[in-house]
């Protein structure tokens, strides 16, 4: 069959967000409002914030304003990986934070934890599943990288089950397999979309304003306060948290840490039950392989394929565009790999396609900071990772701006920034370099050349 034939029919629109559960827009702030705390962004890193405000101060008046749709831009487009990881794995993590080590997996492990505490007590029917991750190799030299991976992680006690190419092919069978890496709890499946409207539901149920199609398009000071301008109006406040992620920070100085990078998905029609016998798959993990240029991929809960990841696009010159959102080169190619990775599912068809982007840094997880004299505390960078780090990030936010240091406030990877991208248009032409030569090294069984390996020693590191 012709790869291309599966797309024919495929909608370019998010699948997570093509429900007839969608909640209602909110109306749009018009003339002023007044608030102890401003929350800018409704995606999972606002919605946080604004639940967690609540909780700790009931009594704190908190609104929160979104630019589009409440969970709209990456918090609905993602795969729904939900990870307890707060540093993009812990390889990088023990890299770049050997000495706190220990302390950002309890702070990652006790998150995740929380997270699913808050799903049941609220309610929230996002269809949360803990049922972990495997990192898969579909080449000779991967299946190395996976075991020492594995000695390495026994050694700080991480509990990682290695698989070799039957135990992996046990769980879930793809000719292209030879093992994996299995992290049984450390990784959550969602759908994500429906996770963020149910923390919305909840931060409203506690009294927090939303306003939704209010872009933040300035923030001033206003007397001894803040004001954010939006189109129809204002809201002044006395605190504020930016939850923007890869959209432009009202905050000039944050700017630099962060670009876009635009990912893609796909998603096939419902398995019947012969497809997916023949796939296996009844752990329902979530997967991923282990190259440079990887692929992510899932059950849905109506058993659907999710396939995602390999192209990872960085639009010219840095601009966003709604124009990068369907790009139906990267969607033919992700179909091929998909059916040679599962062949027996021949004959399938996807239902949709479509990209968003990613909110890079340089050190792959998140990045925090203060501005207005810590009346203003933003994070940003969560490079793909944010469906679970972004309540941790929104922690963070509110203890800086309790202005009260804490385990999450004293961590080095708080108080100290990425290195920063270089302006346009050396940023473009070091990730066009730095996408080409990952995809060399995929190539030549992972050997790094010269231009990774600079950046390997400047601590930038690029291996995802």
């Amino acid at each position: 069959m012709d790869p291309a034939r599966s797309l024919a029919d495929a909608e370019p629109v998010p699948y997570w967000l093509d429900d007839p559960g969608r909640p209602a827009a909110q109306p749009a702030l018009t003339g002023q409002d007044h608030c102890d705390l401003l929350v800018v962004g409704g995606g999972y890193s606002g919605l946080w914030t604004a639940l967690l405000a609540k909780e700790r101060d009931p009594g704190r008046d908190v609104v929160l304003v979104e630019a589009d749709r409440i969970g709209w831009a990456g918090t609905g487009r993602n795969g729904g990986f939900c990870a307890a990881t707060l540093t993009h794995g812990f390889r990088n993590g023990l890299a770049r934070w050997p000495g706190e080590f220990d302390v950002l997996q309890e702070l990652g492990d006790r998150n995740l934890d929380a997270i699913e505490e808050a799903v049941g007590r609220y309610r929230i029917d996002c269809a949360f599943e803990r049922t972990g991750e495997i990192q898969v190799a579909t080449a000779g030299y991967q299946w190395e990288e996976l075991r020492e991976a594995a000695d390495t992680a026994a050694t700080y006690g991480i509990g990682l089950e290695l698989l070799d190419r039957d135990a992996m092919r046990a769980e879930v069978d793809s000719p292209t397999f030879h093992g994996g890496l299995h992290d049984r709890r450390g990784v959550a499946l969602v759908h994500p979309a429906r996770l963020a409207w149910g923390l919305r539901r909840a931060a409203a149920d506690l009294g927090v304003r939303i306003y939704e199609r209010t872009p933040a398009t300035a923030l001033v000071r206003d007397g001894a306060a803040l004001a954010v301008r939006t189109p129809y109006g204002r809201v002044r406040a006395h605190q504020a948290a930016l939850g923007t992620g890869v959209f432009r920070s009202l905050i000039r100085r944050a700017r630099p840490y962060t670009v876009p990078v635009y990912d893609y998905a796909l998603v096939t029609e419902p398995l019947t039950p012969a497809q997916l016998a023949s796939v296996g798959w009844r752990g329902r993990q979530g997967l991923a392989d282990s190259a440079n240029r990887f692929h992510y991929f899932r059950l849905t809960p109506d058993n659907r394929v999710l396939w995602g990841g390999y192209d990872a696009i960085h639009p010219r010159g840095g601009r966003m565009s709604a124009d990068y959102d369907h790009r139906p080169e990267t969607s033919l190619t992700l179909a091929r790999h998909f059916f040679a990775c599962f062949p027996q599912l021949e004959g399938l068809r996807f239902s949709h396609t479509w990209g968003g982007a990613i909110d890079t840094c340089t050190r792959f997880s998140a990045y925090f900071g203060t501005a207005y004299g810590g009346r203003v505390a933003y994070a940003a960078g969560y490079t793909g990772l944010g469906v679970g780090a972004a309540r941790f990030g929104a922690e963070v936010m509110l203890d800086l701006l309790k202005g009260q240091a804490t385990e999450r406030t004293r961590l080095a990877m708080v108080r100290r920034k990425p290195v920063p991208f270089p302006p346009e248009p050396l940023a473009s032409v070091g990730i066009g370099l730095t996408r080409w030569s990952l995809a060399r090294a995929d190539a030549s069984e992972g050997r790094r050349n010269l231009w990774l390996r600079v950046l390997d020693r400047a601590g930038l590191g690029f291996d995802t």
